[in-house]
């Protein structure tokens, strides 16, 4: 059978441009919110180490997602106007940092998918009703480790055994379980607990006043997101009263904490990661139990301990994972 001229020229055209048209189909990137109450000189590193999980998943920003980011720089009542943001972006997932950008998200949206970061008891603070299974749009990670606190006022009595008194400072009613954790541990190495809330940054310099009047020898410090953010005065507010303090995160003690011993907050983040990874590829947030915190370090600082007074035993210093000198 012969083909035409014409025809042959017409199926020549078929074939050269059936393949433009297939390559000029678009394709959907992924858009992933992500919503801090922080800023990215407080909590930067942590979306470092979210990003650099992905690209060892296999995603490379700028070709197949893009992050949009939202930063409150502590001022929490920007959250639900940038939660409102993001699900009007119709972002795939929400990475959300701490209890008030994960409530903020929650009651933005119950459709989109809500990664949780960094957060004590989801439990106990309404934002799920069950950690095997979350139910509703989220999941993520908790950083409940209630036995964290009754170390950390181990670790006071073996660098400061005659301490008697020792301030716990809050600053959010979620952390109710924690501060009865502290009591117990108090009581069974028989130290009074000072608890005292800062639920502002207004309120921390009065807290660490009433430490004063009330003499408290040392202080512990809870996860909390503002508390997290104001670290620095924080540490320099014990400092300047010579009081050795334990946080949950090795943050402070890079600030100029004493010590701390908990969780690895940028291992959070890139456990999140995971998380993304697998609602991207079709897993509902409600079927993907809430993980607990596995890794954890002790950090001390030996340039604080020298500058307060306090001496560190060495058989601590041989069980810490890092000394700041």
């Amino acid at each position: 059978m012969k083909i035409r001229p014409v025809a042959l020229v017409i199926l020549a055209l078929v074939l050269l441009t059936a393949p433009l048209a297939a390559a000029a189909q678009p394709v959907k990137t992924i858009r992933i919110g992500w919503l801090s109450p922080g800023s990215t000189v407080t909590h930067g590193s942590f979306l470092d180490a979210f990003r650099q999980r992905l690209r060892e998943l296999g995603y490379v920003e700028g070709r197949d997602l893009d992050i949009e980011s939202r930063w409150a720089e502590g001022k929490f009542d920007r959250l639900p106007s940038f939660a409102a943001e993001l699900v009007g972006l119709k972002v795939d997932v929400i990475v959300a940092a701490g209890p008030p950008a994960i409530q903020a998200v929650k009651q933005a949206t119950t459709t989109i998918p809500i990664v949780m970061a960094i957060v004590v008891d989801p439990v106990a603070t309404g934002l799920v009703t069950n950690l095997a299974r979350p139910e509703g749009n989220i999941t993520g990670l908790s950083i409940m480790a209630r036995e964290l606190v009754g170390r950390q006022l181990g670790l006071l009595k073996e660098v400061v055994p005659e301490v008697s008194r020792v301030a716990f400072l809050a600053a959010s009613p979620g952390n109710a379980s924690l501060l009865r954790e502290a009591q117990d541990a108090a009581r069974a190495l028989g130290v009074r607990l000072q608890p005292l809330e800062a639920r502002d940054p207004s309120e921390i310099d009065s807290a660490f006043a009433e430490m004063t009047r009330e003499r408290a020898g040392a202080v512990i410090v809870s996860t909390d997101t503002m508390l997290f953010i104001h670290r620095t005065r924080i540490v320099d507010l014990a400092a300047k009263g010579r009081l050795p303090l334990v946080a949950p995160v090795r943050q402070y003690v890079e600030a100029g904490g004493l010590m701390a011993d908990g969780v690895v907050v940028p291992d959070l983040y890139r456990r999140a990661a995971i998380y993304v990874d697998k609602i991207l590829k079709g897993a509902k947030s409600a079927d993907l139990p809430i993980e607990q915190p596995t890794k954890f370090e002790l950090v001390i600082n030996l340039k604080t301990a020298k500058a307060i007074g306090v001496t560190i035993p060495p058989s601590l210093i041989r069980r810490a994972d890092q000394v700041i000198q």
